[in-house]
């Protein structure tokens, strides 16, 4: 059993069923430092259609008078989730769209609170990763990042719904929003969508991130959402449930680990390719084994757009 340097006390944002639950465990008492470990089983939170058969959608901002901030719905369900931690080097992109890179210096980085800094700090660190870890990578262009916490009205919050971040159309879309006057040249050559995720506040006691294999997943589990900017209107995709699907986590994940995240991989559209999918079904969850007054996790995730060969 490992323990966790308690920071304070946190609760968990209230996004859906499973996520209610969360609240139930937090008060403002010293936190206990147990960390669950080991395969289980978790509730997760999947996509429900709109029920007037209408494209699904949701703003990203608040919404047009008159118009909900999303159409479709989602449930719980219950799946096992198998522990990773100790077998990080069995998973690949290629297969899994997921992988683990442990043991990394401490980031120049130390506060993770000003957009400026972690662009200045952060950013160079992550693009060197990518082109370490990412075999045929040339070139990465980081285009955002999120912070996400664990405490009333966080500005950002773990999303407790099954998702992926891209489709095929907003992968697309990204390489022409971001780098315009090269987009064609691009697209042409292998193109990918590649979210690092790592706590800043590990190891990670509650709220964990849960990610599904690539492989295990079918190609009509994916729902395109219209993700509905102020000015522009991109794609994610929500995963309906299969029970084929193999969920996995990393149990007390540190600060000196990075999750690579894969949402898209061109390579995957070829035939005969060796990509199984390339893009990975992903969701925080409560660990039923959370111990009450857990210290809530805090994450940054950046998102590359990665090219090459």
């Amino acid at each position: 059993m490992a323990t966790a340097a308690p920071l304070q006390a946190t609760a968990a944002h209230n996004l859906s069923q499973s996520a209610r639950a969360e609240a139930a465990h937090q008060s403002d008492s010293t936190p206990d430092a147990y960390i669950p470990r080991g395969d289980t089983t978790v509730t997760l939170n999947y996509f429900r259609p709109p029920e007037d058969g209408s494209v699904p959608f949701n703003f990203v901002e608040s919404p047009p008078e008159g118009q909900p901030q999303r159409n479709f719905g989602d449930f719980d369900i219950k799946v096992p989730i198998k522990d990773i931690r100790g077998h990080e080097d069995e998973y690949t992109l290629d297969r899994d769209a997921f992988k683990v890179v442990s043991n990394l210096p401490e980031s120049a980085e130390r506060e993770f609170a000003s957009d400026e800094s972690i662009k200045k700090n952060y950013y160079p660190e992550v693009e060197k990763l990518i082109l370490d870890h990412v075999p045929g990578s040339t070139r990465v262009f980081l285009f955002d990042h999120t912070i996400r916490r664990s405490i009333p009205n966080a500005h950002r919050a773990p999303v407790t719904r099954v998702h992926i971040d891209q489709t095929k159309k907003s992968a697309a879309q990204r390489v022409h929003h971001h780098l315009p006057d090269e987009a064609e040249k691009l697209l042409q050559g292998r193109y990918r969508i590649i979210n690092i995720w790592r706590p800043l506040n590990g190891p990670v006691q509650a709220n964990p991130l849960g990610f599904a294999s690539s492989s295990s997943l079918k190609d009509e589990d994916l729902i395109p959402i219209e993700h509905r900017y102020p000015d522009r209107t991109g794609e994610t995709a929500g995963i309906r449930y299969n029970e084929g699907q193999k969920w996995h986590y990393l149990s007390g994940m540190r600060n000196d680990e990075r999750l690579f995240l894969e949402c898209f991989d061109s390579e995957s559209l070829k035939e005969g390719t060796k990509v199984q999918g390339g893009r990975v079904p992903h969701t925080a969850f409560q660990d039923p084994r959370t111990p009450e007054n857990a210290v809530g996790r805090e994450s940054i995730e950046v998102r590359a757009l990665v090219f090459g060969p």
